[in-house]
């Protein structure tokens, strides 16, 4: 062979096409994804099932720098919580002060909803209210555990444009106050009228006397029943201002008698609006800023808040009109 003819040979590696396409990398990528969108869903439907408190205490929680939580300073809680909590004042109701008010809420939610639940084994069970289990509405509202009487066509709560109590309404009181004064928290009582005016009009005596004079006279039941007197921070008429038929006025069920069980919260605003200056808390503190005139000011009109039961008698003197009610 001549050498100026050399053979030139080339080698070529065949690449396994199918082995590349399907190597273990990119299952370690998806695998990756699908944890974190499992971890995302669930973080969403954790937030889709919380209260607006408890996001706002776990928003509070951290929004405390790292550096400040592992080393101290500004915004650091004073607590011996594993995890610190932050708060430019410990005193302050931020961080983790704000998420025990949650909890405390929580608490509070749940002891209305066994207040709810033994209030109604009590009224299916006991033979007082068997008759009169269609009269009588349980439910949970912002302000606490709501119970109402409402009226009947058949059988109703008071005499005829009257706040005089009739018999079986006088026992549904009186069974009903015991349990009441069991329980730490306190009530208000609201009376509540339907839209039939009085054929005099509203100068002599109105559905708001009507009402706030229901409401006294069912107080009264309930302190003959056993209530203590100082379970009541409240009593008001609002004759025919809210209806729970809105669409026929005049429907019996309108006329009504509602005892309020406060919760925590509904019960300091009222004990603070009770006292003239809705500055003072509990504590007897007062907040700066609340002048001492305005304070003057509010007191008697938190005192007049009700209705003021005021007897026929006293409004129509020097005058021969007689009032001339309707249906009540």
């Amino acid at each position: 062979m001549n050498d100026d003819k050399k053979r030139v040979v080339v080698r070529r590696v065949a690449s396994n096409r199918h082995d590349s396409a399907h190597g273990g990398g990119w299952k370690i990528a998806y695998a990756d994804f699908m944890t974190a969108m499992m971890a995302f869903f669930l973080v969403m439907w954790l937030l889709s099932s919380a209260t607006p408190k408890q996001l706002k205490g776990v928003a509070e929680h951290f929004k405390m720098p790292l550096k400040v939580a592992l080393q101290g300073g500004q915004r650091s809680s004073t607590s011996v919580s594993v995890i610190p909590g932050g708060g430019a004042d410990p005193a302050t109701k931020q961080g983790e002060a704000a998420y025990a008010d949650v909890r405390e809420d929580s608490r509070e939610v749940q002891q209305l909803e066994a207040m709810k639940q033994r209030l109604d084994e009590l009224i299916e069970k006991s033979p007082v209210f068997a008759q009169f289990r269609s009269q009588v509405l349980v439910d949970i509202t912002t302000e606490g555990l709501r119970l109402q009487i409402v009226d009947s066509e058949k059988r109703p709560m008071f005499d005829l444009a009257s706040a005089t109590v009739v018999p079986h309404m006088r026992t549904i009181l009186r069974e009903l106050a015991p349990m009441l004064n069991d329980w730490p928290n306190k009530i208000t009582l609201s009376g509540h009228t339907d839209a039939a005016p009085y054929a005099g009009g509203d100068r002599v005596y109105s559905n708001w006397e009507l009402s706030a004079d229901r409401a006294n006279a069912s107080r009264r039941e309930l302190a003959a029943g056993g209530m203590a007197e100082t379970k009541v921070l409240r009593v008001m008429g609002l004759a025919d201002s809210m209806h729970l038929d809105k669409e026929l006025p005049r429907n019996p069920i309108n006329r009504r008698i509602s005892i309020i069980v406060l919760n925590h919260q509904t019960q300091e605003r009222i004990e603070r609006e009770n006292t003239g200056n809705p500055g003072v808390a509990r504590s007897g503190l007062r907040v700066p800023g609340v002048p001492a005139l305005a304070r003057a000011k509010a007191a008697p009109a938190a005192a007049g808040s009700a209705a003021p039961a005021t007897h026929p008698a006293q409004v129509a003197q020097g005058s021969t009109a007689t009032p001339e009610p309707l249906t009540r």
